[in-house]
């Protein structure tokens, strides 16, 4: 937590560099919600939110927070067929999340802040191209956040 919040990137305004590889992520993955979401203590907060308008949703809700307590991408291929997220509000109402890889994203400390996830309304996997694509991007992610210098959404 405390090498996320010296980042400063919480609660900032979007931003083109990370907005850019959401996007890419959807159409590359034909999914149509791509987030890069940061944990924080009690949320996930979403610094990039590409097909959904929700910016945060608590932590004891999110798929990520799962995902950052592993060193691979949490590939999830059915939420209602998986014991852990049956019963999600995520999964049950909107935004009806049945597919979620997400990619663990570390910090230069190597400490996880959060995922680059990929979002569909329908069970699907991921080849092992797709999962290295996917790691790459996370890659990319986390270059721009070790770059800090995020606009606040204040100023």
């Amino acid at each position: 937590m405390r090498a996320l919040r010296e980042l400063r990137i919480l609660d900032t305004r979007p931003e083109p560099r990370f907005d850019q590889l959401t996007r890419l992520a959807s159409v590359l993955f034909d999914v149509p919600i791509s987030l890069v979401s940061l944990v924080d203590a009690d949320r996930q907060w979403f610094k990039s939110h590409h097909g959904l308008d929700v910016r945060e949703t608590p932590r004891d809700m999110a798929f990520c927070a799962h995902a950052i307590l592993q060193d691979e991408v949490l590939l999830v291929r059915d939420a209602l067929s998986d014991p852990r997220f049956a019963e999600n509000q995520l999964v049950t109402n909107e935004p009806r999340v049945r597919f979620y890889p997400g990619m663990p994203l570390s910090l230069p400390n190597g400490s996880r802040a959060g995922t680059l996830c990929l979002i569909d309304h329908r069970p699907r996997d991921l080849n092992e191209a797709q999962l290295e694509a996917l790691r790459d991007l996370g890659q990319l992610v986390e270059r721009e956040l070790s770059r800090g210098e995020a606009v606040s959404e204040h100023g």
